[in-house]
């Protein structure tokens, strides 16, 4: 088997996989290019039945596993622990997951795993599609490194991507009794009336989400799938097809109507949520490229796929339904790769080879269904709730498409990167006195240290005709030490001022305050005065602080007025949509705060408490663009 070749990795382990119906999906750019970067959580796991001190003298097997199916495996690691099963040498085996994305984990594994910035080093790495493996043995193998993802495996379940759309949007488009498909889509997002012409102006234009295909499985999907649709092909994708001008002019076309781009659907979908419950679902997002899954738990009042303890999910006012593009989709396999690694010994891969035995079992299939997946073993029929009450379809997906070659998914990735939407971006940075803080590592930086070459690496991220610009922002600043914050660089496009912007932000250095507040919406005020409909037009702020502008009575009111102003101007038909995505960098930032500034204006929350994690943090950040 060719590991450079993704279409060898279909589901080729034990018998009781081996006949499932899916296609493996590609779910990270960077098979000729760049790792991936990671997730907003690197959070572990799941609390498990045994205690910390009953598990100690236990065999190990640490899990890293997809975001969306950590509370599945969590849930099934508890039971499993809870069953007290022994290794052959009559060890007890403890199960322990930890959440990771697939592509931050296929990174680490491909660079060489730090448990103190990746988390726990696992046993069995279980990513959203099977390809991620065929990702890293291939970057080990152009470092003469020992593959150590096996070619044989079981899958746990499978789940279609899907577009998401309110159900009144895609009754209005004819849907279900008309198949609505990737060109139905372009036609609304080129349609200068938008949802008027189908009656509803109030709607506004066509709003799409879609996550950067970098990084995330259903983005990556999501572009492979637009492109066959543009190529009007369901299998051969060929690098003269991404040459094409029509095949480009489509996903252009596509690509304009994305409100932004980001590491993980969930992002979307919470904000999602937060709309339908202040009425206004309609003039978030029009459609999401989602997995199937998603979208059930959308419907089930529980868009981030986790149930918190006391949790009473609650259904949306304005359910969600699943479209199976006509011109076909694609599967993700979420395989279970035992890795054949030096970290994992002989004893652990007998308890670890018990667990992925357990997880295979029919009854506990049928739990892979109650978490809205459907079963990775066949012999286990699809069933509630893969229902059409949930907004899904059991018969569908009706065509599945061939995963591209390796060379022809490098061009894609390359494509997409010109034909992305444009941004303009504000880089909003703290640099208040705290910042010179030093951190815990062998180099004596400060936390502005590290906040500075991670800004400064994420700014190659953007393309030369997106416009970028940098303010900094503490108390007494300017010539009279009476400003807030100072512009550094204007906002302009980067390609020109790239070298301009890294010495600007290399040049920082920490001082007084922090005014939080005023500045964010300063910030806000001045993007909403020179908005760009054609671009992604957003704020970036880090902080490392709270607000200490004001005593506490006139914070909680300048707190207030500002979530106030950023709801009323980013909801609506008539929305100005500036988000302000928020960095909590180091353990004393205000994230009550920044998580509210965040959602406030439909953008995303990031944290680094731990200041050595900002670069990855940021990496995240800039996927947005």
């Amino acid at each position: 088997m060719n590991p450079d070749n993704p279409s060898n990795h279909r589901l080729t382990g034990r018998p009781s996989s081996r006949s499932l119906r899916a296609l493996v999906l590609l779910t990270c750019a960077g098979l000729l290019m760049v790792a991936c970067t990671g997730t907003t959580d690197n959070g572990s796991a799941s609390e498990t039945t045994l205690s910390e001190a009953e598990s100690s003298g236990c065999v190990q097997v640490t899990i890293a596993v997809s975001s969306e199916k950590i509370e599945l495996i969590s849930d099934l690691a508890k039971k499993f622990n809870k069953e007290n099963h022994r290794t052959s040498q009559g060890n007890c085996i403890f199960i322990e997951p930890s959440k990771k994305a697939s592509g931050a984990a296929a990174s680490a594994l491909s660079a060489g795993w730090r448990e103190s910035e990746d988390g726990p080093i696992p046993t069995i790495w279980s990513p959203a599609a099977s390809s991620w493996g065929a990702l890293v043995n291939l970057r080990l193998g152009k470092a003469n490194q020992k593959l150590i993802v096996p070619e044989s495996f079981d899958s746990l379940m499978a789940t279609p991507l899907v577009i998401a759309m309110p159900k009144p949007m895609a009754q209005a488009m004819g849907y279900p009794e008309k198949p609505v498909g990737w060109n139905d889509l372009l036609t609304l997002a080129r349609d200068p009336n938008g949802w008027s012409t189908y009656g509803h102006p109030e709607w506004g234009p066509f709003r799409l989400g879609k996550t950067n295909p970098n990084m995330s499985t259903s983005g990556l999907s999501a572009t492979i799938a637009q492109t066959y649709a543009a190529a009007g092909k369901l299998s051969d994708l060929t690098t003269e097809d991404l040459a094409s001008q029509a095949v480009n002019d489509f996903n252009k076309g596509i690509e304009s109507a994305v409100v932004h781009y980001g590491d993980i659907t969930m992002t979307f979908l919470n904000n999602w949520f937060r709309a339908d419950r202040r009425g206004t679902a309609l003039t978030y997002a029009s459609a999401v490229a989602v997995e199937e899954k998603s979208l059930i738990d959308y419907n089930k009042g529980n868009p981030d796929g986790i149930t918190d303890p006391g949790e009473v999910p609650k259904a949306p006012k304005v359910p969600l339904v699943a479209i199976y593009p006509s011109e076909g989709t694609l599967l993700s396999d979420n395989p279970l790769f035992l890795l054949d690694a030096d970290w994992v010994d002989a004893e652990q891969k007998d308890a670890a080879e018990q667990f992925i035995d357990f997880l295979q079992t029919p009854k506990n299939q049928r739990r892979v269904l109650a978490y809205g997946f459907r079963p990775g073993n066949p012999a286990v029929s699809v069933a509630d709730p893969i229902i059409s009450a949930n907004g899904v379809d059991p018969d569908q997906p009706q065509t599945l498409l061939d995963v591209p070659t390796p060379a022809v998914l490098d061009g894609l990735l390359t494509s997409w990167a010109e034909n992305r939407k444009k941004a303009r971006v504000l880089l909003v940075l703290d640099v208040s006195g705290s910042m010179g803080e030093g951190v815990d590592n062998n180099d004596g930086d400060t936390k502005l240290d590290l906040a500075k070459q991670a800004t400064i690496d994420a700014l190659e991220s953007f393309k030369s005709e997106d416009e970028v610009g940098l303010r900094i922002f503490s108390t007494g600043l300017g010539p009279d030490q009476s400003a807030d914050y100072l512009d550094l660089q204007p906002l302009q496009p980067i390609g020109a001022s790239r070298e301009a912007l890294a010495r600007s932000i290399d040049g920082l250095f920490p001082t007084n305050g922090t005014p939080l507040y005023t500045v964010a919406q300063a910030a806000f005020d001045d993007m909403i005065a020179s908005y760009d409909p054609a671009s992604i037009n957003a704020v970036i702020l880090l902080t490392d602080g709270a607000n200490d502008d004001s005593d506490q009575s006139d914070d909680n009111r300048q707190r207030d007025e500002l979530l106030a102003s950023l709801r009323a101007k980013s909801s609506g038909e008539n929305a100005t949509p500036i988000r302000v995505f928020t960095v909590a960098y180091g353990a004393n930032a205000t994230t009550d705060a920044l998580r509210q500034i965040a959602e406030a204006s439909n953008a995303a929350f990031y944290s680094a408490s731990d200041a050595a994690t900002i670069k990855t943090v940021f990496a995240q950040v800039v996927s947005n663009f």
